[in-house]
């Protein structure tokens, strides 16, 4: 049975592993299966060479480029008849058993973890260096770097630091926990996250946990209503100021998040009473 193979030996890149055979040089028929990973080879200056993408990609430059499932249902049958010499995807339990399958057909498959913020870097990095565009892997790296050190000089100036619960969403209700790129960011920010203290980077809590968090502000970054109101209701959390997010910027771990970083700091920065 085919694993998860580590044949990807870069600097910073530790985590990105290959699966199936090594793929051509140059690579020309690229698929990715996240919205991030789609912007980061279009930063690149590869967009060219994408061949497919996921059925939640929206960027204009992918709208007419077939689609081939998305995180979790991904179409081995799809991404086969795109004849792809890379597939990108996002590493994670959800889709080992699909990409495990392409690998047996010959697909090579380049998967990256996207929970931190270096894994962000590294994804950029290796992708850079496989398609040949280490130049501009860099510069994106760079500019996410110098980003994240202006905001950090700026939260120096805060008088206080507000609780934040980063909310993904509300049914079932999953927050941003230690050690996910949201967590990061909320304190490059000067923030602090009020579930720092989960198990998990991503953690599913109960509407009684919630209210015991007792946040300052809620950001919502779900993609549904459903499930706000109730918690929304609950005495404690009238309280709360609740934000949401304007822009999808903050929730594509690629280059994306060099744009959503300031916006994220610049609604914290807003006054209390400054509604959603």
């Amino acid at each position: 049975m085919v694993g998860w193979l580590s044949l990807l030996v870069l600097a910073g890149a530790s985590d990105a592993q290959w699966l199936g055979p090594r793929p051509p040089s140059p690579v020309t028929r690229v698929v990715t299966v996240a919205p991030s990973l789609t912007e980061t080879v279009l930063a690149l200056g590869a967009g060219e060479r994408l061949v497919g993408v996921s059925r939640f990609d929206e960027r204009p430059e992918v709208k007419a480029l077939p689609r081939v499932g998305g995180f979790n249902d991904l179409s081995v049958e799809a991404v086969v008849a795109l004849r792809p010499e890379l597939l990108v995807v996002q590493k994670a339990p959800a889709n080992q058993k699909a990409v495990e399958t392409l690998a047996r057909l010959g697909v090579p498959v380049l998967a990256v973890p996207l929970t931190t913020v270096g894994d962000v870097a590294s994804a950029m990095t290796v992708l850079g260096r496989v398609l040949g565009k280490e130049g501009a892997a860099k510069t994106l790296v760079d500019e996410l770097s110098q980003t994240r050190t202006r905001m950090r000089e700026r939260a120096k100036q805060r008088r206080t630091k507000p609780r934040v619960l980063f909310v993904y969403g509300f049914t079932p209700l999953v927050v941003a926990g230690p050690g996910s790129f949201a967590d990061e960011l909320l304190r490059d920010c000067g923030a602090v996250n009020a579930a720092q203290k989960a198990p998990t980077a991503y953690p599913t809590y109960s509407l009684e946990k919630a209210v015991k968090l007792a946040p300052d502000v809620l950001i919502d970054a779900a993609d549904s209503m459903e499930g706000k109101a109730p918690l929304q209701a609950l005495g404690p959390l009238e309280r709360t100021r609740w934000v949401t997010l304007p822009t999808r910027d903050l929730m594509q771990p690629g280059p994306a998040l060099t744009r959503g970083l300031p916006r994220l700091c610049e609604l914290l920065d807003a006054p209390p009473d400054a509604g959603p």
